[in-house]
């Protein structure tokens, strides 16, 4: 049975990654919880009490080092800011432990190529393969899944229109997130990554040019929170995508493919 360890304690991990892994608690054994402060790291291993029997609480960088020095514990979830996921995440695999990381995966495309180099340099030298995954959700829900089946079937791809509209407000428990706030690109790059993966995946290709324009309208956000954009596939496919985080209206998503068949155009 693997050994884990959790790198974060923040509302992800004691609302959604907790809950989540307790139902499938007899796949893994969760050996400790990592966070900065003690307090953190105490808040979510009393959490993780009621499913995971003997959970260490760990914090600071010596706590850190415990995990990375502790050869029992083969994969770690890397649950942090987004500033800090890919240095944490670059020494667990240093230390041969696979990695799940959560999105998203970087602050810059610059600083993902930078640790995709890395990540394949300590590959290179690793005595087997090491994985390092992000943690991306989209990818795997059913509703999705079917999407693309379904497209398959219909024909050849014309184009693509993805519009989202969103409500992000003080009700919202990550409205207050300071990472996000100081990440570029806020809550546009940290809800967005969601809807681009479940394009690519949709799509069965890659964007490979993209044409945008952004505003600022609800300044109790972060810049920017409109974003209209244009771009074009790998396929020769092209199309839209439009998101708003600061609507006043509830979460709406609309995905809509234009595809046709070779005997539609011959009748």
């Amino acid at each position: 049975m693997a050994t884990i360890a959790i790198i974060g304690a923040g509302i992800f991990v004691r609302t959604q990654y907790l809950p989540r892994l307790s139902e499938i608690s007899d796949l893994f054994q969760l050996k400790a919880i990592w966070s900065r402060t003690q307090e953190s790291a105490r808040a979510a291993v009393e959490i993780a009490d009621k499913n995971f029997s003997g959970v260490q609480c760990k914090w600071g960088d010596e706590g850190l080092d415990d995990i990375i020095r502790d050869s029992s514990i083969t994969a770690v979830a890397v649950v942090l800011a987004g500033q800090n996921q890919v240095d944490i995440s670059l020494k667990m695999l240093k230390a041969g432990k696979h990695v799940l990381q959560e999105k998203p995966a970087a602050a810059s495309v610059k600083d993902l190529e930078t640790a995709l180099h890395n990540y394949k340099s300590i590959c290179a030298d690793a005595p087997g393969p090491l994985i390092w995954s992000v943690a991306e959700n989209y990818r795997f829900e059913p509703a999705l899944l079917e999407c693309k089946k379904l497209l398959a079937e219909i024909g050849k791809m014309m184009s693509v229109q993805v519009i989202i509209e969103g409500s992000m407000n003080s009700s919202n428990p990550y409205f207050s997130s300071s990472w996000r706030r100081n990440f570029t690109g806020g809550f546009i790059l940290d809800m967005g990554v969601h809807y681009i993966a479940g394009l690519r995946m949709l799509v069965g290709c890659e964007v490979v040019s993209v044409s945008a324009m952004t505003s600022h309208v609800d300044l109790s956000l972060p810049p920017p929170d409109n974003i209209s954009s244009v771009f074009h596939l790998e396929n020769g496919c092209s199309g839209v995508f439009v998101m708003v985080v600061s609507s006043r209206t509830p979460k709406a998503c609309d995905l809509v493919a234009s595809c046709w068949r070779e005997w539609d155009i011959a009748n």
